[in-house]
């Protein structure tokens, strides 16, 4: 397991802090081009809470390197992050113009870009392709969630495995893009077997980088009246850094984890409790103690 902290450090020699971008993009799942209503998790507010929609992205960029200046004495540089709903579902010459915005400075090393695996043309994935004869570090992060069909389909998804695995290898085909997968462990309708055929499916595919997330509850979502309502548990700590620590270990080793955890503030957050913002390290920490309990009873039956 590579950490993506890691990787920029060695690769960069110091500090790469990424910027979390919103640069007013919509969803296909929320305007009725797929559904409407969007996931029955999805509170962008609660999932993006740096994102600065009332700015243009210029003004989020020069916001935050200042702010990051004053808070770190070694960055090295910056990946323009654009996270708020589905950063590649516009035209590409709207795309283009708010590419070249980010990529002007020259402090960024590059950008991350935060889509749905149904929402990459060919011209798209072209553009993209164009920043990486500059750019070093030019991502992709395509919400999977899960392998398992008709979890997508209760979650409201809109779409299924194959768009992803399709999304994944025409990505790769351009050289200097990496992808980087996003899973949610905790769905309604998963179970054990469910995770670790996702991680299998992620194993097999070319792909760079993952995020885990815990499924957490939060509030103005579809998920947050069926919780109300009974229709469905959420994990504790133990069980899902359990998880986790087996999907790591199902998974390449030269992957790089660019997360393994994911929180909301107190005001947002319904359930589980141990995804407050406030118990992140917690939750680390209760991994790092699960890898490592695997690591020690592997070598119990060595001996």
């Amino acid at each position: 397991m590579i950490k993506f902290n890691q990787y920029l450090k060695e690769k960069y020699g110091g500090r790469i802090q990424k910027i979390s971008i919103d640069a007013g993009f919509s969803c296909p799942n929320r305007d009725g081009n797929v559904a409407f209503g969007g996931c029955t998790f999805c509170n962008n507010t609660s999932f993006s809470p740096y994102a600065m929609s009332e700015k243009t992205v210029e003004e989020q960029i020069e916001k935050s390197i200042q702010f990051y200046t004053k808070r770190f004495k070694n960055i090295k540089g910056y990946i323009a992050y654009f996270q708020a709903f589905s950063n590649t579902y516009a035209p590409v010459e709207k795309l283009k113009e708010i590419y070249d915005k980010a990529m002007e400075y020259d402090q960024m090393i590059g950008m991350s870009i935060g889509t749905r695996p149904d929402v990459v043309p060919e011209p798209v994935l072209d553009l993209i392709a164009t920043y990486t004869t500059e750019k070093p570090e030019i991502w992709i992060e395509y919400g999977l969630q899960t392998a398992n069909i008709k979890t997508l389909r209760n979650i409201n998804r809109g779409h299924g495995v194959s768009e992803f695995v399709d999304a994944v290898l025409r990505t790769k085909k351009r050289p200097g893009i990496k992808v980087c997968a996003h899973i949610i462990v905790g769905l309604p309708g998963d179970e054990y077997e469910d995770y670790i055929e996702t991680a299998k499916l992620i194993a097999v595919l070319p792909i760079d980088g993952i995020k885990i997330h815990p499924l957490h509850v939060v509030k103005h979502t579809v998920m947050a009246r069926q919780f109300a309502n009974g229709e469905f548990g959420v994990l504790e700590l133990e069980e899902y850094a359990k998880i986790v620590a087996d999907i790591l270990e199902v998974l390449p080793d030269d992957i790089i984890v660019q997360r393994l955890t994911g929180e909301a503030s107190d005001d947002e957050l319904i359930a589980p409790e141990w995804c407050s913002s406030k118990r992140k390290m917690d939750v680390l920490k209760a991994i790092e103690q699960a890898v490592e309990k695997k690591k020690e009873e592997k070598n119990l039956l060595k001996i």
